[in-house]
């Protein structure tokens, strides 16, 4: 059996900032790979990719396209339209030139779309073709997303109903495509996503003291928010939740990191907090680097405070409590690992939890080593490759 995982494009893997999918592809190829599969990676050609000993194939397109872009406007969508045409090209030429059992993982509807368009039937044919679902607009109820769905996933709706076997990262997910979309139930399965606990973990003493002096974070409370900058990751909300706790004490900070998508939201942030005073306590990092520098941030933070509106299965959640973080999340959204957060329906709830479990010392530390606890023994790449391949083995 081979194996092609299938980059987005979006940005070249090994990433070089939090993007969530290609996260994704690196970390299952790297399990699949250390349990003797036969697996290469197919990945838009870039000048500067990152130093990895991954098995990539690279897919050429013009240098303009090769870096990355986090503003989704007509060169990011031009990109992916470019890129997924060259790649079903490098497709056709690898299926025309294989033998035996192959596997096409797809994690993105464009690269999906193009392929099953401009590839002739009878090549198709020659492989087993998987989707793998990371939208996290399918987690919202149907009343709220046809219409976007329609407009805007119609290739994603072509590829799934396409796919031999579909993957869904949340049971929403799951019973919105059979009820709404058509999609068989049986060709349906409900895999997680999985965390580097090599990587992500909690600091030594010495270590979190060092990164703390290093930063200026000696003596401080910090609180942390992951993801990228737009109302949807609702760093706004993070801030709103946390104001009384800023004003209370002026050594408790929030720092968030990520990509700026909008940056009309990112001044919203900025001015809400000049306006209630607390705007040296609330700390833009910038977009991190994954993993060892990200791990630090959220090692030395107390607590994660994710309000973000929509998810499929967020990444940085398995990471922060990877790294012995606790995480607060807002009771709507619904993944498996929700019950090991800390959920809140409003701010009244939010500030009786975080003064109940995260203010006092020992509650927080037997938070911080349950988090640890739950994501080593459920969530490592390697127990999601043997769900994966699970199904390919079929």
């Amino acid at each position: 059996m081979k194996i092609y995982e299938i980059g987005t494009g979006y940005t070249p893997i090994p990433a070089q900032m939090g993007a969530a999918t290609e996260i994704v592809v690196e970390e299952l190829t790297k399990a699949l790979v250390r349990q003797r599969y036969d697996v290469t990676i197919i990945d838009i050609a870039a000048d500067k990719r990152k130093k990895n000993n991954l098995p990539i194939i690279e897919v050429p397109v013009p240098s303009m396209f090769r870096g990355t872009d986090v503003k989704l406007g007509v060169m990011h969508k031009l990109k992916r339209v470019i890129y997924s045409i060259n790649l079903a090209a490098v497709l056709k030429k690898i299926l025309k030139k294989s033998k035996g059992k192959i596997i096409l993982h797809f994690h993105n509807q464009y690269n999906m779309y193009f392929f099953m368009k401009l590839a002739p039937k009878r090549i198709r044919k020659q492989c087993t073709i998987v989707y793998t679902n990371h939208s996290y607009i399918w987690h919202g109820a149907w009343d709220e997303i046809k219409s976007t769905v329609q407009k805007r996933y119609f290739q994603e709706i072509f590829s799934m109903k396409n796919a031999d076997y579909v993957f869904v990262l949340n049971e929403v997910t799951k019973d919105t495509l059979i009820k709404y979309v058509g999609i068989e139930k049986t060709k349906i399965h409900l895999i997680d996503n999985g965390v580097n606990t090599e990587v992500y973990k909690p600091m030594s003493l010495a270590e979190e003291k060092d990164f703390r002096d290093m930063n200026m974070l000696a003596g401080k409370r910090v609180f942390i928010q992951v993801g990228s900058v737009c109302e949807r990751k609702n760093q706004l909300g993070a801030v709103e939740l946390l104001l009384p706790f800023l004003k209370e004490d002026p050594n408790c900070v929030f720092m968030y990191a990520g990509g700026i998508i909008s940056e009309e939201y990112q001044e919203e942030v900025k001015n809400y907090a000049k306006k209630n005073h607390v705007e040296n306590q609330v700390i833009y990092l910038g977009e991190l680097k994954p993993g060892k520098e990200l791990n630090k941030y959220y090692s030395v933070a107390d607590a994660m405070v994710f309000p973000s509106k929509s998810e499929g299965f967020s990444l940085v959640i398995l990471e922060a409590m990877s790294a012995g973080t606790p995480v607060f999340v807002r009771n709507t959204l619904e993944f498996k690992l929700a019950d090991e957060c800390l959920q809140y329906k409003d701010a009244n709830e939010f500030e009786e939890k975080m003064r109940k479990y995260i203010l006092d010392d020992d509650s927080r530390k037997n938070l911080s080593e349950k988090a640890r606890k739950v994501v080593m023994e459920n969530y490592s790449w390697r127990a999601v490759a043997k769900q994966y391949l699970d199904i390919f083995g079929k």
